[in-house]
């Protein structure tokens, strides 16, 4: 059974004198090797009944017997708990849905996630407006200063402190 490439087994109890691929008396289980960790369902009572009665099992259907325990449970050996590995239980989908939601009312709401540089100066201006103020209250004082201190001064003044340019040796032989 199965699609190709995707096989499925049933464990079914049969007659011996019957077809192999004839009908069947029950099916107890069935086999799916193509997941990680396979998938083995056995139902334990039904296979302890036929195993009781004296069903044969093959050695294919052994094997799984000895994976799940039941082959140890009918002749009483320790290991009764099988060596049956189960897959790890999915999320639902709800929950990973309401993660993503979450996620989503987390994120910046304007535009793009990485700004311009520019932009992340402005926006640093509006969450913070008293900091540019102060700053610019800061330098504004010094340069009136400098205004002041040169105007009070007299022309002449000025043209004496700016220094003077050295004089090369061509200029001097002029």
């Amino acid at each position: 059974m199965g699609k190709i490439r995707t096989p499925f087994f049933r464990i079914v109890v049969t007659d011996s004198r019957k077809a192999r691929n004839g009908l069947s008396i029950e099916e107890i289980g069935r086999y799916v090797p193509g997941q990680e960790p396979s998938i083995m369902e056995v139902n334990s009572e039904r296979a302890q009944y036929w195993l009781g009665v004296g069903a044969q099992p093959t050695a294919a259907v052994e094997a799984i017997f000895k994976v799940t325990g039941d082959w140890q449970k009918f002749k009483g050996l320790p290991g009764t708990e099988g060596t049956l590995k189960f897959a790890t239980p999915k999320p639902a989908k709800s929950i990973a849905y309401e993660a993503a939601v979450k996620q989503a009312m987390d994120e910046p709401k304007e535009g793009a996630t990485t700004m311009k540089k520019k932009a992340q100066e402005k926006l640093a201006a509006k969450a913070n407006p008293a900091l540019v103020i102060e700053e610019a209250v800061v330098s504004e004082p010094a340069v009136t200063e400098e205004v002041a201190v040169v105007s009070e001064q007299t022309a002449t003044d000025v043209v004496a402190e700016v220094p003077a340019e050295p004089v090369t040796s061509e200029e001097a032989t002029e």
